[in-house]
């Protein structure tokens, strides 16, 4: 039996397992996302039971996450992380992407476990995310040099309370594709083939052909990512979770396409089901959260909604805020033409199916993003000792 310690981490909207690198090297877990490291997730996490009943996975894309930690070699940083998105029903683990939410668990993290310092009042942690490059910086309220282990802040998607964390994304653009707008376009159009859709009366028609074109805006910002005009797939971007679950077919092959355009995969590469982030941009207007509360559209810039893997996101991933942010701030693009009339230039206000997330933008002296920065909230959740069965470990 493989006996793993780890944490469990609330970070925002979002749940991840945290192991330290250094624990797993001691338990003999070496050779990197392509090696040992994938299957022995899978089989703490249960990835191939869609309930993940034999595992410490929460079975939604929310909650099957993982973070590998450890001290930074990078001058100027204090932490590495490995983010991991670990399958559902399969015992794929997905490497590509970046978890703004687990970032910030993983900020706390550092500060109870020792890796950074914390000083009074405040402390800053220095990250990096090592699937992407991403430079991140989480910033936690440490009053006499003493870290929290409880706060008074919430998110919206959750009224559980948490320690406050102020997670900023440093130069985000063109992490992954090396600019901004991947394609130099504010605007692509991308062609879609989608069998269901001829006759079956959902969306609007586009023709006779299966094949129908979309426009999008391609941004490389947190993550990448491709957002779609609403109105295009006959949806305003204020439904419920549960409606806009009809367009996830429609939003995967849109994922497909986007990626071979901005040369992230090519055409004989594995789909990936996180890269890019999808979803939808649509005018502000009037709706109504998941937890039961109206939002006026006069107090937000932009409705968002989101896929996060196979489902519909019930709030935002942080990344795909960064990158709706920062498309937003970008001429021509579609995120920026909807939200032409915010009141603060460098505040994005973004109604998502959980409530209001707001995007602080600062920029340089060429008005490129220099800095999003989002407010979350934290907390330890549990330290454990996973036991992994030897009979997976030894198929490996």
């Amino acid at each position: 039996m493989l006996r793993l310690p780890a944490t469990l981490m609330r970070g925002g909207t979002s749940k991840c397992w945290v192991f330290d690198a250094d624990d797993l090297r001691a338990a003999g877990v070496t050779g990197g996302p392509e090696g040992r490291l994938d299957t022995v997730l899978a089989s703490a996490f249960g990835a191939t039971d869609p309930r993940q009943i034999d595992g410490v996975g929460g079975a939604t894309s929310t909650t099957s996450k993982a973070v590998i930690v450890r001290p930074s070699a990078e001058p100027g940083v204090d932490v590495d992380y490995l983010f991991a998105q670990v399958g559902i029903g399969t015992a794929g683990v997905e490497w590509a992407s970046n978890c703004g939410n687990c970032a910030t668990a993983v900020g706390l993290y550092a500060l109870r476990t020792g890796l950074a310092k914390p000083v009074h009042p405040t402390t800053t942690v220095e990250m990096r995310n090592e699937n992407t490059g991403v430079r991140l910086s989480a910033t936690v309220p440490t009053p006499g040099g003493v870290v929290p282990e409880l706060g008074e802040a919430t998110v919206p998607g959750s009224r559980a309370l948490g320690v406050p964390v102020a997670l900023g994304f440093r130069n985000p653009a063109g992490a992954s594709t090396g600019a901004l707008l991947p394609t130099g376009n504010g605007v692509d159009r991308l062609e879609v083939v989608d069998e269901a859709r001829p006759g079956d009366g959902s969306l609007p028609p586009y023709g006779s052909h299966p094949a129908y074109g979309i426009d999008v805006t391609l941004v490389d910002a947190g993550a990448p990512a491709v957002l779609a005009d609403a109105a295009a797939l006959g949806s305003d971007a204020l439904e419920s979770v549960e409606a806009f679950s009809a367009l996830v077919p429609t939003l995967t092959r849109l994922r497909r396409a986007a990626a071979l355009r901005m040369g992230l995969a090519g055409p004989h590469d594995p789909v990936s089901h996180s890269v890019p982030k999808a979803g939808v941009v649509a005018p502000a207007g009037d709706y109504v959260t998941s937890l039961g509360e109206r939002i006026s559209g006069a107090d937000y810039d932009i409705a968002v909604r989101m896929l996060s893997m196979h489902a519909p996101h019930p709030a935002i991933g942080l990344t795909s805020a960064v990158a709706v942010a920062s498309a937003a701030l970008s001429q021509d693009t579609i995120p920026a033409k909807l939200a032409e009339n915010r009141p603060v230039a460098t505040l994005l206000r973004l109604g998502t199916p959980a409530g209001v997330i707001t995007a602080e933008v600062s920029l340089d002296g060429t008005g490129a993003v220099r800095a999003v920065t989002l407010h979350r909230a934290a907390r330890a959740i549990a330290t454990a000792e996973l036991l992994v069965p030897a009979l997976l470990q030894e198929s490996v």
